[in-house]
């Protein structure tokens, strides 16, 4: 029973490394609006497709030493990286919530913030093509996951929407300028229809609180007088990721002082 469980849980671990290598596809194609299905991979510098063997999640990053098997342009480390993060996750749903329909719905859920993730990153930007149908998406979803009412999805939509759309507004009005974009309230929206007005709170609290932290560290490092847009756009995905994980006993921890 014990060696089925192991075997389970790395064969899921694989299926994740597969996975995250077309989420890397997804990281690099849609801001470029680029078919994500066709053509196949190629190296972004000299165009030549890239091999089956040499498309392995990880293991090819590895044997080729980060670089393109025909022109040598070095290979970002974001690619491995983005496939054993999808990996852990692949492997950490499966061991916290087993092989459920709420499982398989919380894997897209945390796919689809990886996607989202690097995207404002690179890009600072959160596409519309991800978020508005993830919040159709992730309402119908939400319908299979325990705890969760179709009251809960409706208001964690509007309060995830509402909430930084009213911080953004207040924010414009009072400095003329933007301070968060349409693109954070959409993702908060679509959070908030899986998890609810419940997991909408706790994303905001471990979004504020990490990015925060992330930008009084960067302020030491760089100086004062650093002038950096940080995107929100992963903290949301942060807090979401631990609402899923931990969120329910960090509530109970809470609550309980």
């Amino acid at each position: 029973m014990v060696i089925s469980y192991v075997f389970m849980s790395v064969l899921i671990f694989l299926l994740g490394l597969c996975i995250g290598s077309f989420l890397n596809v997804c990281i690099y194609r849609i801001p470029e609006s680029k078919s994500i299905v066709y053509p196949g991979s190629e190296c972004p510098g000299c165009g030549q497709s890239i091999k089956f063997y040499d498309n392995i999640p990880v293991l090819s990053f590895a044997v080729l030493r980060a670089k393109c098997r025909n022109c040598a342009i070095p290979i970002s480390w974001r690619y491995p990286f983005v496939e054993l993060l999808t990996g852990l996750f692949a492997m950490g749903i499966f061991l916290k919530f087993g092989l459920t329909v709420e499982a398989f719905i919380y894997f897209v859920f945390i796919a689809v913030l990886l996607v989202i993730t690097f995207i404002d990153i690179d890009y600072q930007i959160i596409p519309d093509l991800i978020s508005l149908p993830g919040i159709a998406i992730f309402f119908v979803g939400s319908l299979a996951i325990p705890g969760i009412s179709i009251m809960d999805a409706v208001i964690g939509i509007l309060a995830g929407g509402g909430i930084l759309f009213v911080v953004a507004e207040v924010y414009w009005r009072l400095t003329g300028k933007e301070g968060m974009g349409g693109g954070d309230v959409k993702l908060l929206a679509m959070i908030g229809a899986l998890i609810g007005w419940q997991g909408v709170l706790f994303t905001i609290f471990a979004a504020s609180a990490t990015g925060t932290i992330i930008g009084i560290i960067t302020m030491l490092i760089q100086g004062k007088n650093l002038k950096l847009a940080i995107p929100f756009g992963p903290f949301l995905s942060f807090g979401a990721v631990m609402y899923v994980f931990f969120g329910a006993e960090i509530i109970k921890w809470y609550f309980s002082f």
